[in-house]
């Protein structure tokens, strides 16, 4: 796993010292040895933190763990790499942006350009076997992506925090600082995107948030390649 080496290196730095991110990552770096195949790879598991500074961070989207097919994952949630047919939640997450704020739905699912405009895009857990969804769960991950949030969740300025389904829900008993807008709503996957994503308009309340706190909005508009 490469080091992470922007600010949230020193902010990180207390978890490297724990005993569970030891085991962590003598766990993935054996998974990666072992002749699976592992998602994302390993120069692209922390992509999420390379893009999006902590001091960049204006709003926040948390998946569950990384795509599992064929060269889809590469670090950052919902995204897939250019030339990957575009996944159904994020069908679904490009059908709400159309609805919500009139964006055209491109023709590929790459969204480096919301992280580079400051959204953290952190599934709770960074690491998958191939076509073996949540394989990865309950070896540490949650608890490095938990002491994330607490991290952003301490940040003295207005954050959007974006929940999408239980998992992600469940990071919200971490979020109690009143600086902050937390927008919760089921997951766009199509078992549940029809309960109550579609019409949420979270990508208009977060750039109407971020506006009134004097920031500038997130360009959530993703152009052909």
């Amino acid at each position: 796993m490469p080091p992470i080496t922007n600010d949230w290196a020193p902010a990180l730095k207390p978890e490297y010292q724990k005993e569970y991110y030891r085991k962590l990552y003598q766990r993935v770096n054996e998974e990666y040895a072992s002749g699976w195949t592992i998602y994302p790879q390993a120069d692209d598991i922390f992509n999420a933190f390379h893009l999006t500074p902590l001091q960049e961070v204006k709003c926040v989207i948390t998946g569950q763990d990384p795509y599992h097919g064929v060269n889809q994952a590469h670090g950052l949630c919902f995204s897939v790499k250019p030339e990957v047919e575009i996944p159904p939640s994020l069908v679904n997450i490009y059908k709400e942006l159309n609805d919500d704020l009139g964006c055209r739905i491109p023709n590929n699912g790459y969204l480096v350009k919301w992280a580079r405009q400051g959204v953290l895009m952190l599934n709770s857990v960074l690491t998958v076997r191939a076509h073996q969804a949540n394989s990865h769960q309950g070896i540490g991950w949650e608890q490095f992506t938990d002491a994330a949030m607490d991290i952003l969740n301490g940040q003295d300025r207005p954050i959007v925090f974006l929940l999408w389904g239980r998992p992600a829900q469940m990071k919200a008993s971490r979020l109690d600082n009143p600086k902050h807008l937390i927008l919760k709503a089921p997951h766009p996957s199509p078992l549940s995107a029809y309960r109550g994503f579609f019409g949420c308009k979270h990508f208009s309340k977060a750039n109407a948030f971020l506006e009134a706190n004097g920031l500038e909005p997130i360009d959530w508009q993703i152009e052909d390649v």
